[in-house]
């Protein structure tokens, strides 16, 4: 039997939506501080940008950025307990790809504010 939405159940799809749309440019931004494997990724999302994506989420995404050549990946021997993670650094065309992403961001934003702020000078 099909479940009613709420409201509730559609605001969460609505933000899961918008997460999922602008979680390469958050991830590409969490990367230009250096190289940093999974759930280095999923921590500094969640505390940096109030991000919660879940560790079923990222690794897709990073492997979907790796193929695009937006991201280099390489595993590296943590010394702490010895175990080899898989670190991943911006590529030059993700950095590129990053800036050109940013531009487009900051523009719609301008808008959507103009538009939601009633267009206010």
């Amino acid at each position: 039997m099909p479940t009613t939405p709420t409201p509730e159940r559609d605001s969460d799809s609505r933000r899961s939506q918008l997460i999922k749309g602008l979680s390469e440019m958050a991830l590409l931004c969490v990367l230009r501080g250096g190289p940093r494997y999974g759930l280095e990724l999923l921590e500094r999302l969640h505390e940096e940008a109030g991000l919660e994506v879940a560790d079923g989420t990222i690794y897709p995404l990073l492997h979907r950025l790796e193929r695009a050549g937006l991201v280099a990946a390489d595993w590296r021997t943590d010394t702490d307990n010895g175990r080899p993670r898989k670190y991943y650094a911006p590529t030059p065309s993700g950095e590129a790809e990053l800036a050109t992403m940013l531009a487009e961001w900051r523009a719609l934003r301008a808008k959507l504010d103009r538009l939601t702020d009633g267009d206010k000078p």
